[in-house]
């Protein structure tokens, strides 16, 4: 069939794969918020958020909705957050986010993929630091004074308000602490909020040769390929 067809098969299903793996983690965020504070998202904001980025990802709504009916049952999976921090190769620094059923596993996978990667896993607080933890919120505004929006924000806990001319939605930025206060102030306001989470933004970055950056990516596609992993942060510029 020529090679068009199978790099547009290629293409396509690789867009399936991402797209299943969001819908996995997406799934298992679903379980952690309803453990923690049940199957209302009126009552649980934290089930109302992970909705919203169901919704932004394009997840029908009758899975996200039987997902959180089976979160509610005892027999459902309980996942625990757990985070790693390490080195990649040439001093890259490397934080795993990741929700588990069993963290022996994905300790001995996490560290696995450090050491075939020529990186090493770090302890508890050893890389932490040099990344700010944030929270954002990108909601849709037809029209808005964006000075005016930050100035509501400031007292929320908003540090960063900008505009994204591309599909006319403002992105809004805060420490993560102060994630519940700017999700009540935007939701008070009636806006609408497309998407939300979290972030781990490197304070410095660090630039590489073409062949470095390769060798760094190696390891971060590895982690991102476990079952496990949530997130990957690092500070390659």
């Amino acid at each position: 069939m020529g090679r068009a067809f199978e790099f547009r098969k290629a293409r396509k299903f690789k867009r399936w794969d991402k797209m299943a793996k969001t819908f996995s983690r997406l799934g298992k965020d679903i379980v952690i918020a309803v453990k923690a504070g049940g199957s209302d998202p009126e009552s649980n904001s934290a089930l109302r958020a992970v909705i919203q980025n169901c919704r932004a990802a394009n997840m029908p709504k009758a899975n996200y909705e039987k997902a959180i009916k089976n979160a509610s049952s005892k027999d459902t999976t309980d996942y625990k957050s757990v985070m790693f921090e390490g080195y990649a190769p040439h001093g890259i620094a490397i934080i795993v986010e990741a929700a588990t059923d069993n963290n022996q596993r994905t300790v001995a996978n996490v560290r696995s993929y450090f050491n075939k990667c020529n990186g090493s896993m770090g302890t508890s607080g050893s890389v932490v630091f040099m990344f700010d933890h944030t929270c954002h919120f990108k909601i849709k505004t037809p029209e808005i004074d964006l000075e005016e929006l930050e100035f509501e924000l400031i007292d929320h806990g908003a540090e960063e308000v900008f505009a994204d001319d591309e599909d006319e939605t403002v992105m809004i930025y805060g420490n993560f602490e102060n994630f519940g206060s700017l999700q009540s102030a935007l939701e008070e306001k009636n806006f609408e909020i497309i998407s939300s989470g979290f972030e781990r933004i490197p304070q410095q970055t660090k630039s590489l040769t073409d062949a470095q950056v390769e060798d760094v990516e190696k390891l971060i596609e590895k982690i991102e390929e476990d079952d496990d992993v949530q997130n990957v942060y690092h500070n390659m510029g």
